[in-house]
């Protein structure tokens, strides 16, 4: 059984020009019993296996860090991904993000777990032979085999195929013999298996399964790092690595393919985890800002202070509901996948790779809001912030990594708009068609359209333009630059975060439209004023980024037309924000914890 070619599904990227009621979308208030019982079931083992054993992971105790794996392993929470017939359960990838999120909350063994179960695994569930999958899924599902992942090199990090290690066929045919250093391998210091890549003959890119212990593999020493100190980070060593034949990954000279799809799996993997990770913080900060009190009330009374508050949990709204659009989107494609198919891994990865675009979106904004979590909960407790007594000077070590990992933040920025366009050159999305629609729109003058004076009318009418904002910038860019467009960096970064926040808005709003028929205006006020804010900001911000994109490559009267222009799609009437954070950080406070209905 393939993928069932009358199922309609969404197109990677098409959120910017196509529009979407609320039930065209999964929302963490569609969450299943069984999807609630697994990140319960996390839940429990993170907060009392790996809590308590904190101290024992941060200073790498092995023992304790493989115990808490195997364990995991048990309780079925490392073979999620994992087909049932290889020994996993094989579940909805809303299940793999929930996972992802609760072990979020422990940075160190986030990466431990994610670097096994995550980047680890999946390059065989996905391009493994029958023989690869049947050596190694059962044992890596319940972390009797320990897996890590290596593909950056001391001279090749973001650019991967300028990569030296190097792979050739022994005399015999029944070997190859790599050569070469791998950096930054999670979990190296007591993995069991190291996913590689290397160049057959110095030039054919290639995936190999390279086991401990095999002729010729080493590791370095663990490196110094600033955060994630409970993680094992080392070098791998390949000196004349002897690796038989049957441990090649994939088809020879695909290994960028590879490891591009894993690297889209682990940006939205880690976006899940830092969501985990921003909430679990932020329950501790407002907390601490209801008990700290300074001229004789606490803390959390005072305006900046709920600012703070409130602005961390909207982010937090944002993220959580790009993270989970998306996951009801990959769910979606992967809607009639049979497991038992020998194309169900192909299936699988079109899923992933359909919708690139959005996981290079989350991996940036969801690892930037915990960045902007960490730092206002320093900011929030003050000076016993900066004490390691305190839970934030952890977070806030462990925070910064994100931003780096699974390809920087500078890349994912660069890819987001670089990818759609590529789409569309190639006829495969309908931008170049939209853009024209909205240059058409701006010369036949202002519209009169009817005010919506529904509950969001303002907000829905600040999304429609916010996407007509983003096709007039990129339109713009485009018919400057032609195919030259690469490389103008900084153009492309303000274009993607114009498309992020495009996104985020969309996404919100119809997650909180869901909300309100559900439970009613007067139940849903949470989510409604968090929508109303982040809305409110976002138009903002984009009218920026987008006034700097087009200064960036015009000039006099062309540019006085454009920016005039812009105006029409980001005027827009502001709402009190003061006073609807106040009411969303009182709330947080009441609860103790983020929440929204």
């Amino acid at each position: 059984m393939a993928i069932t070619e009358e199922k309609q599904y969404t197109k990677g990227g098409a959120f910017l020009i196509e529009d979407y009621q609320p039930d065209d979308i999964f929302t963490p208030e569609d969450f299943t019993d069984e999807h609630k019982m697994i990140s319960q079931t996390a839940r429990d083992f993170v907060q009392n296996e790996i809590i308590p054993k904190t101290e024992d992971i941060e200073n790498q105790n092995y023992d304790v860090i493989k115990g808490l794996l195997r364990k995991a392993g048990e309780l079925g929470l490392l073979a999620i991904d994992i087909p049932e017939k290889y020994g996993g359960l094989g579940l909805d990838v809303q299940s793999s993000m929930l996972v992802a999120e609760e072990f979020g909350k422990s940075g160190s063994f986030a990466v431990t777990h994610g670097a096994h179960a995550g980047i680890g695994t999946l390059p065989i569930v996905y391009y493994g032979s029958e023989e690869q999958m049947d050596k190694y899924l059962p044992r890596i599902a319940t972390a009797e085999l320990i897996s890590s992942y290596s593909l950056s090199e001391p001279q090749a990090g973001s650019d991967a195929q300028a990569a030296r290690t190097t792979a050739k066929l022994s005399d015999d045919k029944k070997h190859y013999m790599l050569n070469g250093q791998k950096m930054w391998l999670s979990n190296a210091g007591f993995a069991d298996l190291y996913i590689t890549f290397a160049k057959i003959n110095g030039e054919q890119f290639s995936a190999f399964i390279i086991e401990k212990g095999m002729e010729g593999v080493s590791i370095g020493e663990e490196e110094k790092k600033l955060g994630i100190k409970g993680s094992s980070t080392r070098p791998l060593l390949l000196d004349n690595a002897k690796i038989p034949v049957e441990n090649q990954l994939g088809e020879i000279g695909r290994g960028f393919i590879i490891a591009l799809n894993i690297l889209n799996i682990g940006r939205f993997k880690l976006g899940a985890a830092t969501i985990g990770a921003s909430k679990e913080i932020m329950k501790y900060t407002v907390q601490y800002a209801g008990e700290r009190k300074q001229f004789g009330q606490p803390i959390a009374h005072f305006g900046l202070i709920k600012h703070k508050l409130a602005e961390m949990g909207i982010r937090v709204f944002a993220g959580e509901s790009i993270l989970y659009r998306t996951a009801g989107l990959i769910n979606n494609l992967l809607h009639g996948v049979d497991d038992e198919s020998p194309e169900a891994s192909k299936q699988r990865l079109k899923a992933i790779e359909e919708y690139a675009v959005e996981c290079a979106i989350i991996k940036v904004y969801c690892s930037e809001i915990l960045d902007y979590v960490v730092d206002e909960a320093m900011q929030t407790y003050g000076g016993y912030g900066y004490s390691e007594e305190y839970p934030v000077a952890r977070a806030y070590r462990d925070s910064r990594i994100n931003r780096i990992f699974e390809g920087t933040n500078e890349i994912n920025r660069l890819l987001t708009p670089g990818m759609m366009l590529r789409r569309a050159m190639k006829g495969e999305l309908g931008l170049t068609q939209a853009a024209m629609n909205v240059l058409n729109e701006i010369l036949s003058g202002p519209s009169f359209e009817e005010e919506d004076t529904s509950l969001f009318g303002p907000e829905r009418k600040a999304v429609k333009n916010a996407k007509k904002a983003a096709l007039m910038v990129a339109g713009s860019a485009v018919q400057k630059f032609t195919d030259k467009i690469a490389d103008e960096q900084e153009i492309l970064g303000h274009l993607a975060d114009i498309l992020m926040d495009v996104y985020a808005m969309e996404s919100i709003l119809l997650r909180t439209d869901k909300i309100v028929a559900k439970e009613g205006e007067d139940k849903a006020q949470h989510p409604i004023d968090m929508t109303k804010v982040f809305i409110n900001d976002a138009v903002h911000r984009i009218d920026w980024s987008a006034k700097q994109a087009l200064a960036a490559f015009n000039e006099g009267d062309t540019l006085r037309t454009q920016l005039t222009a812009l105006r029409r799609f980001t005027r827009y009437t502001p709402v009190n924000t003061t006073r609807l954070r106040r009411q969303i950080a009182d709330r947080f406070s009441e609860r103790g914890s983020y929440f929204v209905v």
